[in-house]
């Protein structure tokens, strides 16, 4: 299993065009929420990314890992396949645990 990877993006944005880039060089399948004329999408990425509103704002496993500049930084840390090889379970772990429901 791999990471479940979402991007909100604008059009005729540099930066979304290089993470996304960045991504599929990887392999990585990835959603994509065109937010930037959608007000409830961009709302939604305000708040998950608590208070991130420039474009892209990437989610892995549901967790923020920022924008185009720091999942390029990750990148060369030699951090990101790390977190893009992980499966979704942590996150449906977590999700548990806050809401203290087991599916």
């Amino acid at each position: 299993m791999t990471a479940r990877v979402e991007i909100y993006t604008t059009d005729y944005c540099g930066y979304c065009t290089r993470a996304k880039a960045l991504l599929a060089g990887k392999g990585v399948q990835f959603t994509e929420y065109r937010a930037g004329d959608d007000y409830e999408k961009r709302r939604e990425m305000i708040q998950r990314s608590h208070g991130g509103y420039t474009y892209p704002q990437v989610f892995i496993n549901g967790r923020h890992a920022g924008g185009s500049d720091e999942i390029h930084d990750l990148d060369r840390a030699g951090q990101l396949d790390a977190l893009l090889a992980e499966s979704g379970l942590a996150e449906v772990v977590e999700n548990q645990q806050k809401t203290g429901k087991v599916a």
